[in-house]
């Protein structure tokens, strides 16, 4: 099974804090080791938000293992992100701000996951060019299992 991630950042040193993301999640127990594939970096204007400070975004791809429950790697995502910074990325209002990391789970093969806490494909990749674009890279063929070829 193959994960796909999408990872930004807009403060700080964007690039490092992306790589450190990296580094921290392929040593997951739950992700095949040499399995880690990384599209380009692209910047990307903030989306939902208004900000001065564009994103640093890339995509990572990795095989995991079958077993492994979605709710497991929200989890442990979230640690990595944590981590890396425990900030919300939310203000007061709930509206987006600024965010020195920010991790999504983007798919996993062609499951279709719904739950409280993790929808699976994410529900608004399609509208994300920072997202697109490094999945058609990772994956050309992928298909969205509910919309089909994205």
């Amino acid at each position: 099974m193959t994960l796909y991630l999408n990872i930004g950042s807009n403060i700080g040193d964007r690039r490092s804090n992306l790589l450190r993301a990296v580094a921290l999640l392929e040593q997951l127990a739950w992700i095949i080791p040499g399995t880690l594939r990384l599209s380009d970096l692209i910047q990307s204007q903030p989306w939902g938000f208004e900000s001065q400070n564009t994103f640093l975004n890339i995509g990572v791809a990795v095989d995991i293992k079958p077993d492994t429950p979605p709710l497991k790697i929200l989890d442990d995502t979230l640690a990595v992100q944590n981590e890396i910074d425990p900030s919300s990325h939310r203000d007061t209002d709930n509206n987006y701000i600024d965010r020195v990391i920010d991790i999504d789970i983007i798919a996993i093969d062609s499951l279709v996951f719904n739950h409280p806490r993790l929808i699976i494909p994410h529900p608004r990749m399609h509208l994300r060019p920072f997202v697109m674009d490094p999945m058609r890279q990772l994956a050309p063929d992928w298909q969205h299992p509910v919309y089909g070829k994205l």
